[in-house]
């Protein structure tokens, strides 16, 4: 628990480079969520950033739906789970392990764990370079050995 009330703490001050304010996330991981929708729970896996809101992926009768936080009501209960800890969590700077060093910092801006690793949700190309509609030209999920922490 002491965990998860650090990635909300760490969310509320993150700012990202392009000068925007990221709220605290309203799910915990491996929180129990009721799906307003289907009128069902499931429990959130992993969480993003995407066009200026939370996403949070829900498991739900082995599936991952997306859902905000007008489409899930948070439970309090914190589900058990078998799954260690991530190495990053919301906020940490990394680079790309594959980028030449001169490649700028990104910040994580999301996680997801799938098939029990984690996953890491970074941006890969400045939103102030050519604007685009679609989320997928600016984001990537990365796997943790693709990432080095950078020290600040």
């Amino acid at each position: 628990m002491t965990e998860q009330i650090t990635l909300l703490e760490r969310c509320w001050y993150l700012s990202p480079p392009w000068g925007l304010e990221i709220p605290r996330l309203g799910v915990n991981l491996w929180e129990r969520v009721y799906l307003r929708a289907s009128r069902t729970f499931g429990y959130c896996s992993g969480f993003g950033w995407s066009k200026g809101e939370w996403v949070y992926f829900i498991e739900f009768e082995n599936d991952v739906i997306l859902a905000t936080k007008d489409e899930i009501l948070a439970t309090g209960r914190i589900e058990p789970n078998t799954v260690r800890n991530p190495a990053y969590v919301i906020g940490d700077r990394v680079m790309l392990v594959s980028n030449p060093p001169t490649t700028k910092q990104r910040l994580v801006l999301g996680v997801q764990v799938a098939d029990s690793a984690w996953y890491y949700l970074v941006e890969w190309r400045s939103p102030t370079l050519v604007p685009t509609s679609i989320i997928c030209d600016r984001f990537s999920l990365v796997r943790e050995k693709d990432l080095v922490r950078v020290n600040v």
